[in-house]
C-alpha cells in the first residue's frame, strides 16, 4: 500500500485529525471520546508549558487513496527526554485503520523526524503534556470503558505497533475497586488508630481555597515523587510546576468532589493526599467530545449521578512514609465517598508502572484489582 503522511496545519486537517477516531470506533461498545478542547490545549503552545521549557510538538495525518486512515503526533521534550541514556523523544496519540504496512510507515517516519533532531530513540504512545493522562496503547481490558484522561484502542493496535519491532518499555496498570465491597479490616484499625492521635489531622479539600490547597498538594507530590523507593521511577519524575496546578484547578473546579480528595497533615505539615474526580468521561460520550457553552448543563450536577470516578493523584511525604498515612488518607476518602456520593459505584484509577511494585503493592492491600492494561514502546533509530 502506497501512504502519505502530511504535517497538520490547517483548520480542515485539526478536523480530521479528531474525526478519524470517531469514524473508526463508531460501532464501539465500549470507546468514549476524550474532550476535544483538551486534547487540543496539549498542541496550543499558549496553553502547554512543555513548549516554553524548549518543547517541541508536530501532528500528522497519514493518507491512503486521499483519505485519512492514521493520525500521530511527534514530540520532543528537553527536560524530560534526557533523563533517559540516550535520550528518548515521544510519539503519541496514534489512531490507524487496520491496514498492512500503516504502522511501519508511522514509525519509520517517526524515525526519521527524531533522527534530524539529533536523537537515537523514541517512545510511545505518550503525551506531550502531563504523564497521567492519554499515556499507553490499551493491550488488556477491552470490554469497559475508558475512564476520564485514558483512551481506548481496538485489539489489533498491538499488533500492528508490535510488528514494527520495537521493545516494551513499561507496562502501566489501571486498577478498580467496587464501592459496594468492605475495607480491609487491618487498615480499618489503622486508620482509626491514626485519627485518635492529637498529631494527625485530615480533611477534605476546601473548594473555597483551591489555590492554597492545590500549593500544599503540589509540594506533598514533588517530595514524594522526587524520593522514591523505586529509583527508576524517580528518574522520570521532574515535579509539577505552579502554573500547572494553577490549570488544573481551573479546569476541574466545577467537578471536584471535596469529600473524595483529603489532606492529611502531622503537627500541622501537609503529610499525604488523594485527589479524585468524576469519570466525565460519561459526559463526553454523550457529546461527541465536544462541550460547547449549550452542552454545559450536562456539568451542572453531574456529581450527583456519575457512577465511577478516578483518582488522579495520591502521595504521601517522604518524611511521613511508614506511618499509614496512605492508609488514612483512602479509607477516609472512601468512607466519605460513599456517604456524600452513593451514586458513584466503581474506583478506577492507578495507572501505576509495572516497576512501581510498591504502589501497587498498597492497592491491591486496599482490594484493588488491575483493570485494564496500557503498554509504551521504545523504538531506536536506525
Amino acid at each position: 500500500m502506497s501512504f502519505q503522511i502530511q504535517k497538520i496545519e490547517s483548520q480542515k486537517q485539526i478536523e480530521a485529525f479528531h474525526k478519524l477516531p470517531e469514524r473508526l470506533y463508531q460501532n464501539s461498545e465500549w470507546y468514549r471520546p476524550p474532550f476535544r478542547f483538551e486534547v487540543e490545549n496539549i498542541f496550543n503552545r499558549k496553553k502547554n508549558e512543555r513548549f516554553e521549557k524548549g518543547g517541541e510538538c508536530e501532528r500528522f495525518l497519514v493518507y491512503y487513496k486521499d483519505h485519512a486512515v492514521g493520525r500521530f503526533a511527534l514530540f520532543t521534550d528537553p527536560e524530560k527526554d534526557e533523563r533517559y541514556d540516550p535520550k528518548l523523544g515521544g510519539i503519541g496519540f496514534i489512531e490507524m485503520e487496520n491496514r498492512i504496512g500503516i504502522a511501519e510507515h508511522m514509525i519509520g517516519f517517526a524515525k526519521e523526524w527524531h533522527k534530524e533532531r539529533g536523537y537515537t530513540g523514541f517512545r510511545g504512545p505518550i503525551n506531550f503534556g502531563e504523564n497521567d493522562t492519554f499515556w499507553g496503547v490499551l493491550i488488556n481490558g477491552f470490554h469497559d470503558h475508558n475512564v476520564y484522561g485514558m483512551l481506548y484502542h481496538h485489539e489489533y493496535y498491538e499488533r500492528l505497533i508490535e510488528s514494527t519491532s520495537p521493545e516494551k518499555f513499561d507496562d502501566l496498570y489501571m486498577y478498580q475497586l467496587d464501592l459496594s465491597q468492605p475495607m480491609p479490616e487491618r487498615l480499618v484499625k489503622i486508620t482509626e488508630r491514626l485519627k485518635s492521635k492529637d498529631s494527625i489531622e485530615i480533611r477534605p479539600i476546601d473548594k473555597k481555597n483551591l489555590e492554597r490547597d492545590g500549593e500544599l498538594i503540589r509540594k506533598i507530590y514533588n517530595r514524594a515523587f522526587s524520593n522514591q523507593v523505586i529509583q527508576e521511577r524517580e528518574e522520570e519524575f521532574i515535579g509539577i510546576s505552579q502554573e500547572t496546578i494553577r490549570q488544573m484547578i481551573k479546569k476541574l473546579k466545577p467537578v471536584l468532589m471535596p469529600e473524595t480528595s483529603p489532606i492529611a497533615f502531622v503537627d500541622r505539615e501537609p503529610a499525604s493526599f488523594l485527589v479524585s474526580v468524576p469519570d466525565l468521561h460519561e459526559i463526553s460520550a454523550q457529546t461527541n467530545g465536544k462541550l460547547k457553552w449549550w452542552q454545559m448543563t450536562k456539568v451542572i450536577g453531574f456529581k450527583s449521578r456519575a457512577h465511577k470516578f478516578r483518582p488522579l493523584a495520591f502521595g504521601t511525604d517522604p518524611r511521613f512514609r511508614g506511618r499509614g498515612l496512605e492508609a488514612l488518607v483512602f479509607i477516609e476518602g472512601f468512607r466519605w465517598t460513599k456517604k456524600h456520593y452513593p451514586n458513584l459505584k466503581m474506583l478506577e484509577g492507578g495507572f501505576v508502572s509495572e516497576k512501581n511494585w510498591i504502589m501497587r503493592r498498597s492497592l491491591e492491600a486496599l482490594g484493588c484489582k488491575i483493570a485494564k492494561t496500557y503498554r509504551v514502546y521504545k523504538w531506536m533509530v536506525d
